[in-house]
């Protein structure tokens, strides 16, 4: 029936028009069809991709962001999102033509098919990353097991190797790992070297893909780690408010082994397909030249206190109560002392998207959705 059609059927049944597109509205744009017209979208990983799965769990308002003033630019009451607004995957779902992903662990949430986000803020990797306060990845990769289960239980087989083949698989992990043990400090990897620690990171990180590609996933997403050595919150611990060296160098190891990683499971798995985003330059170019970008700071949070605001003090929750807040997020790359604001997601969401091999490769999302 046409969309015109529609509208006339709702007014002869005694709704009002406005009644009739709140109704549209519900419809997921380009979805038309749980199984043949789009793609899921599971999301895994840390804080940069946790849309309010540590609200179920027991821990610390550290691991939190579901207070004011979190969610100010889009959603209220506050969901738990350590931003302002939305987050990179929210975009890229709108841009699929997906709902918002519903989060895994909220009771309120029973219907998946559509995708799930299992992501946990201040999870790594290892499990070792802020044992107990978190859902660390071995424990997300569980959760979705469960998931598969269910689906096959409900669904049937056929259509579950459908929609779990056809699903985009999103990754942010690794930066827990390495803010975890690192920190303000220098050097307290010990016993392990740079390339030792690094390993374990890639190793768990592979041992989780080849996970979802045993149970029929073929399509993932890959967030680099970002620059953590010159996060507002890293520099604000250090004398001259300076970069971490060693961070700097433990994230560009990560980054470099995570794309030949990457490289090697293409040619072992047959069907494995990647798109890689380099989030450690696109952040990089947007402190260093922020007006470039639309912003007036590019090294400064908009939320916090101390040095840079860089103390993580967003909410006045986690021991420091006393904190301040920008005039204008939009102004700021960073919203609190470790994450991006809304704009930046969006930004890059934008070139996940639609990048070309300069920013994502060897494919960029719409590629990987279409495919």
């Amino acid at each position: 029936m046409h969309l015109s059609q529609m509208a006339v059927s709702y007014v002869k049944l005694g709704l009002s028009l406005a009644v009739f597109v709140s109704c549209l509205l519900m419809i997921p744009s380009g979805s038309e069809g749980h199984f043949n017209k789009h793609s899921a979208l599971f999301v895994f990983g840390d804080s940069l991709l946790d849309s309010g799965n540590n609200n179920y769990i027991n821990t610390t308002t550290d691991f939190q962001a579901n207070f004011w003033p979190y969610g100010i630019s889009y959603f209220n009451p506050p969901t738990g999102r350590f931003s302002d607004g939305r987050l990179i995957h929210d975009f890229i779902a709108e841009y699929a033509g997906l709902p918002l992903i519903p989060t895994y662990l909220d009771p309120r949430n029973t219907e998946f098919v559509y995708g799930a986000n299992f992501a946990s803020g201040g999870a790594g990797a290892l499990v070792e990353s802020h044992a107990g306060f978190v859902v660390n990845l071995k424990t997300q990769l569980k959760y979705f097991g469960d998931l598969e289960k269910h689906f096959r239980q409900n669904l049937g087989d056929a259509k579950t190797d459908q929609l779990l083949s056809d699903a985009v698989y999103m990754f942010s992990c690794g930066g827990n790992d390495y803010l975890s043990p690192v920190g303000n400090n220098e050097s307290i990897l010990y016993p392990y070297t740079h390339q030792d620690y690094v390993d374990m990171v890639i190793g768990n990180l592979t041992h989780v893909f080849k996970g979802i590609y045993e149970k029929g996933g073929r399509k993932f997403a890959i967030l680099e780690v970002p620059p953590l050595a010159c996060l507002p919150n890293v520099r604000a611990g250090r004398p001259g408010n300076t970069c971490n060296q060693e961070l700097d160098i433990i994230t560009s190891l990560h980054n470099h082994q995570l794309s030949k990683q990457l490289q090697k499971l293409e040619k072992q798995l047959k069907g494995f397909m990647y798109a890689k985003y380099d989030l450690s330059t696109a952040v990089t170019n947007r402190m260093k030249n922020p007006s470039r970008y639309g912003f007036k700071n590019g090294d400064k949070a908009c939320c916090g206190s101390g040095p840079l605001r860089g103390i993580y003090s967003c909410g006045g929750k986690r021991g420091v109560q006393k904190f301040e807040l920008c005039d204008d997020v939009d102004d700021y790359l960073f919203f609190d002392s470790f994450h991006p604001n809304e704009v930046a997601s969006r930004q890059y969401a934008d070139q996940f998207w639609n990048g070309d091999s300069s920013v994502t490769t060897p494919y960029n999302l719409k590629k990987l959705f279409h495919t």
